[in-house]
């Protein structure tokens, strides 16, 4: 759900785009063969899409498990400054998520804190300071269950023939060195960008980044991700789910909501709701669904709270494009920002004119 946009894309553009979820760095063959179009033609739509800052493909490392903590922060701000302490919280590099939600707060975040680091300095003296943040509640993740950027698979059907990308786990620091850090920046702006185009900016040979690229990404370090609003596919409901459930059926609990195809995020936390879990649904009424029946049929669950995300505008430490182009008509491109925020033209792609595909301002979001 965005804030004051609309969506029209036919279902060869969900379907590229769904392919591009599984694999970002799949082949316009490849996802030709699966959508049963034209290379020519899945090239054009989705070079248009990525002109568009509609969709963006970025590669996301994983934040080590041993070096960092995750917290996962609610934040209340003053009335008419949400969009603004969103955007302060996305220029922060520790930052790995932050949208816009309804209910009792206003933000969420994911916030990686080295080890050493004083939560009580990145809470208060960090977050804290924010002009219009009036209070939050942070807690401790535990554990992850489940982290997908493959949600709208199913758009493609039982054929899809593109092969996932392996788990992800808690990567060492060990496992990144000053060469394996620039290469993910680097893919990080434009994920489908060549080895050859990224060997040639770094100064070293393709081969190298090539190698270095895919044993990261093998090894679960490092994902490609494909950054979409979810309501351009058809999806009506993103929503944060925080569940407090009986400690002894936790770790059941979690596991079930990870099996489940709607359920794109389930972690552990250290507070009052044991479990947050991110749902996306394609309606309403599947919300409803939802609730009474699969959260309501769940042994354990004994209560919830909810917020519907408005906007997201940082998700696997990249901002969303979408999110850049609201901030930019607010003119909150500030300084220190400007240069993350505005979408970059992707390799290889050309200047596209605006798509009526995306139209700005028709409706409000409910």
């Amino acid at each position: 759900m965005i804030l004051g946009e609309t969506y029209d894309l036919d279902p060869t553009d969900r379907r590229i785009v769904a392919a591009l979820q599984v694999n970002g760095r799949a082949s316009w063959t490849e996802i030709a063969q699966l959508t049963g179009t034209s290379v020519t033609t899945v090239a054009r739509r989705a070079q248009q899409l990525f002109a568009d800052g509609l969709v963006k493909v970025a590669a996301a490392p994983q934040p080590g498990g041993g070096p960092a903590d995750l917290l996962i922060v609610r934040i209340r701000c003053a009335a008419g400054s949400q969009l603004a302490a969103a955007q302060a919280l996305a220029a922060m590099p520790e930052i790995r998520f932050v949208a816009l939600v309804t209910g009792v707060y206003d933000l969420v975040a994911e916030v990686l804190v080295p080890k050493g680091t004083s939560l009580h300095s990145v809470l208060l003296n960090g977050l804290q300071k924010i002009p219009g943040v009036q209070g939050s509640v942070a807690d401790l993740e535990l554990h992850t269950y489940k982290s997908t950027h493959e949600w709208s698979r199913h758009l493609l059907g039982t054929e899809s023939q593109l092969v996932a990308p392996p788990p992800v786990h808690d990567c060492p620091p060990a496992h990144l060195d000053e060469l394996d850090e620039r290469i993910i920046s680097a893919l990080r702006e434009d994920g489908r960008n060549s080895f050859q185009a990224v060997a040639g900016g770094l100064g070293v040979s393709e081969s190298t980044v090539r190698r270095r690229f895919e044993s990261l990404y093998n090894a679960g370090c490092v994902q490609v991700i494909t950054l979409v609003p979810a309501a351009a596919l058809g999806f009506e409901a993103e929503i944060l789910f925080w569940l407090s459930v009986a400690p002894s059926r936790l770790d059941g609990v979690a596991r079930e909501l990870a099996a489940l195809r709607g359920v794109r995020y389930v972690a552990a936390t250290l507070g009052q709701e044991s479990l947050m879990c991110e749902v996306i649904l394609p309606t309403h009424a599947d919300v409803f669904e939802f609730t009474t029946k699969t959260l309501g049929g769940i042994e354990g669950i004994q209560a919830w709270t909810a917020g519907v995300q408005l906007l997201t505008v940082k998700r696997g430490f990249v901002i969303t494009p979408w999110a850049a182009r609201r901030l930019a008509a607010e003119g909150m491109a500030a300084e220190g920002l400007t240069g993350d925020l505005v979408p970059t033209q992707p390799s290889g792609g050309t200047p596209a004119t605006p798509n009526p595909r995306t139209t700005r301002n028709r409706r409000a979001a409910t």
